[in-house]
């Protein structure tokens, strides 16, 4: 790509090289789609590509290896390491023949990680998860149909996939005077909900991915009403289903902002619920996180949304709704939410180097520098 050079004796263009051998480490929620936001790109910029998936959710993975093989790709340029994150991840993250490391999931892995490519200055891409806002106005629920629409919003961005989604606009932070409908709309929907057997005709929600995952997520929404906060509905296991990691759609009101459940990632169907009386109110409670992936805004008003969109501390801003994601825009978070992009142009870069190639043109009159060799 040419560079415009204010100096005519010199051309200048930029060029985008592969970075080299990649490992891409992914996480067990959405395992096939984050693992092809990182291969796909990896692959397009040139590189080889060594996939680690999360122990929890090998299988997809392994089948999209068989699926590069069957299209041509050649041997060693996409491998599949399966394995702990000891055994496995650690060590593909600190091997010396890795040229990048591009990593999604917690935080206190993501810090480990990072730990080990310091050590040699890989570079890393981040993308660690969230805490995610969402902001609802009371010009927001102007009739049935507008309390209806800001009501599935709000559960589409924590109740789709259990909660377990790194941007879940898990802190609902709701006008005064909008709360009373909106968390009653919101008590009515979240016990309609149909919890089981994903397989099965109907269900809109399933388990949680283990046991340990399961106790987190219930652990803590006791932790919060031990702490003063109130379930509005659910918290527990429904009663229809008394083995497995089910857990009803939880709504708690009550929570304050130093509470562990509003700060902390939770990665569970749990929405925490705190009331705001102004615009300016609503941003500082939104802002005051150590995350920065996603926000939404729920407003009628267009001049609302445009001051939030550039106010609100997070890579991604969704207004008058929750959660759509198309791979044309990049997708990242700032703060401890990481850096870097996955998918859109953006993604693509994180797999290449830019070099600069500058060229003394030969018609050129040599007069730029003082002449050392005549001073010889």
């Amino acid at each position: 790509m040419p560079v415009s050079l204010p100096d005519d004796r010199f051309s200048c263009s930029i060029v985008k090289e592969p970075l080299g051998v990649v490992a891409l480490i992914t996480p067990w929620n959405y395992p096939l789609l984050m693992a092809t936001w990182k291969v796909a790109p990896s692959l397009a910029a040139g590189c080889c590509a060594v996939l680690k998936p999360s122990e929890n959710a090998p299988l997809t993975c392994q089948v999209l290896a068989d699926i590069a093989a069957a299209a041509g790709v050649p041997p060693g340029v996409f491998s599949v390491l399966t394995g702990l994150g000891a055994d496995a991840g650690a060590p593909l993250a600190a091997h010396p023949g890795v040229d990048k490391v591009a990593f999604t999931g917690s935080l206190a892995t993501g810090r480990r990680i990072m730990a080990a490519c310091a050590e040699r200055v890989c570079p890393v891409t981040m993308e660690l998860g969230g805490k995610s806002p969402i902001l609802v106005f009371d010009d927001a629920l102007g009739d049935a149909a507008a309390l209806q629409r800001a009501t599935e919003w709000v559960m589409f961005g924590i109740f789709w996939t259990n909660g377990q989604i790194c941007s879940a606009t898990s802190r609902l932070l709701v006008q005064r005077g909008a709360a009373p409908r909106l968390l009653a709309s919101l008590k009515t929907h979240a016990e309609a909900v149909q919890v089981g057997d994903p397989m099965a005709p109907g269900c809109r929600m399933g388990p949680l991915v283990s046991a340990a995952q399961y106790a987190r997520v219930t652990g803590m929404v006791a932790a919060a009403v031990a702490a003063g906060a109130t379930l509005l509905t659910g918290g527990g296991r429904p009663a229809a289903l008394p083995t497995g990691y089910y857990l009803e759609p939880t709504v708690l009101v009550g929570v304050t902002p130093e509470m562990e459940i509003w700060k902390e990632e939770v990665f569970g169907p749990v929405l925490c619920v705190l009331e705001f009386d102004s615009e300016e109110e609503a941003v500082a409670l939104a802002n005051a996180s150590q995350y920065g992936l996603g926000a939404a805004v729920l407003s009628s008003c267009a001049a609302r949304r445009a001051r939030l969109a550039a106010e609100l501390e997070a890579g991604i801003v969704w207004l008058n709704c929750s959660q759509p994601c198309f791979p044309h825009a990049p997708w990242g978070g700032c703060k401890r939410s990481g850096f870097g992009r996955d998918i859109g142009p953006e993604g693509l870069t994180n797999y290449q180097n830019v070099k600069q190639v500058t060229t003394w043109l030969p018609e050129a009159q040599f007069d730029w520098y003082p002449s050392f060799a005549s001073q010889a």
